[in-house]
């Protein structure tokens, strides 16, 4: 089979959508005023920018348009939600917020930020597919908690959240709700009001429109205190002066992820199932790592372990081959540490190891998925061909942790062995 260009790697970026690329470009050059500005160019760009603001409202069934405030990115939006939140309602509602233990980095980062600044922090724990259970989540609230930051999908494993079960619990208990809806947006419907959240965030980048963008979903019953000081823009929510193109191409970006949803998903969980099909008929000691292909899962995202190898030279090869994937999250993979996501599902050391993530995306085809699989399979068998560890599992030193034959002993309990030092 040729050599083909493969894009799995949706969940860190996708490409720029031609029509929110073309409604972007007359911003740059022709409609370059400043939104803030009372003349004619400052109207005709302000006029653009409220047509989009709904555009994006709609697509997540919010009250008003002027319940967004657009950020820089999906990392800043998390920021404002969780700091801006703690800042304006640490007086009134309390110090201790309530998170799962799976969270993006940027939730992750920004809590234990405020741990460090007079907060009090619970993690929840989740079960082996990375589901968190919404009574724990009760459990976990104490007069004292001003908020609870959960994720509609997992960023790693793709995993769908109760979210909805979660927000009747924190209005029971009147806990303000913050969404992270990075891995979500543009892949399956969000509608804020149905939800219960008082905070929603995600990028649309993640769903075809342009980087540089990021928003911040908040109810009116919601306060936050604005982290950027400067002028009044965003209603003096987000000081700066607007990204205009980027939020144009996002508005263009949301209209369509509304317009083709449908579409879209059932093409994306048809390769889905496709590719972990052929995967598991022709690799073995493969792992899926979160829900299988279903309503637990969301439609574009597959988590692996490949036992016996490691992820960065399953990349690296695949890459090799023409095939992007993702080894790890792509906000900590530069650093080659085990995902707290798989730590967090008890998932084993060195499967977590030998993890990467494919993720689809709307142009992606059935003959993409054919040749990834066929690649795939032949990348693991020349690793494996490569690895100490296969040689000594071969050998019957070292067992598998996915289909144990009662040989020897896991590779982690071996490791531990040899260093002297206790498995964990």
């Amino acid at each position: 089979m040729d050599k083909r260009s493969v894009y799995l790697d949706h969940q860190t970026t996708t490409p720029v959508l031609e029509e929110a690329f073309q409604a972007m470009v007359p911003y740059f050059r022709e409609a370059y005023g400043s939104p803030s500005s009372l003349h004619r160019f400052g109207l005709q760009v302000r006029e653009g920018l409220k047509e989009a603001r709904q555009k994006i409202a709609q697509m997540i069934n919010a009250e008003s348009e002027e319940d967004l405030i657009f950020t820089s990115g999906g990392t800043e939006s998390a920021n404002l939600a969780i700091k801006g939140f703690a800042d304006a309602n640490v007086r009134t509602k309390g110090n201790h917020i309530v998170v799962s233990a799976i969270e993006h980095p940027a939730v992750m980062n920004s809590v234990e930020y405020l741990s460090k600044h007079g907060f009090e922090v619970t993690q929840v724990p989740v079960d082996i597919i990375g589901r968190i259970n919404p009574e724990d989540v009760g459990a976990a609230i104490t007069p004292k908690t001003a908020l609870v930051a959960v994720h509609l999908v997992n960023h790693d494993i793709g995993t769908i959240q109760p979210v909805k079960e979660i927000a009747k619990i924190t209005a029971e208990k009147g806990v303000a709700l913050y969404a992270d809806a990075q891995a979500a947006a543009g892949w399956m419907p969000i509608d804020v009001r149905d939800l219960g959240v008082q905070l929603l965030s995600f990028s649309p980048h993640r769903f075809y429109g342009p980087k540089g963008i990021g928003v911040l979903y908040r109810s009116r019953k919601a306060r936050v205190t604005s982290h950027i000081h400067g002028g009044v823009q965003e209603g003096g929510r987000r000081a700066g002066t607007e990204n205009v193109p980027a939020i144009i191409g996002a508005g263009v970006a949301a209209e369509f992820a509304v317009r083709e949803m449908d579409q879209r998903v059932a093409h994306v969980a048809m390769l889905q199932k496709r590719l972990y099909d052929g995967l598991w008929k022709h690799v073995q000691y493969i792992k899926l790592n979160g829900p299988v292909p279903g309503p637990l899962r969301i439609c574009n995202t597959l988590n692996l372990s490949t036992e016996f190898i490691e992820g960065e030279g399953q990349l690296l090869l695949l890459d090799y081959q023409g095939i992007a994937v993702a080894s790890g999250s792509s906000c900590v993979s530069k650093s080659l540490k085990v995902s707290h996501v798989l730590s967090a599902i008890q998932l084993d050391h060195a499967l977590a190891q030998g993890n990467i993530i494919m993720s689809l995306g709307k142009d992606n085809t059935v003959e993409d998925v054919d040749y990834v699989v066929e690649t795939f399979a032949k990348i693991v068998v020349k690793l494996r061909n490569m690895s100490p560890m296969w040689k000594e599992f071969e050998e019957g030193v070292i067992d598998s942790v996915i289909a144990p034959t009662g040989r020897g002993k896991s590779f982690t309990q071996h490791a531990a062995d040899i260093s002297g030092k206790p498995a964990h």
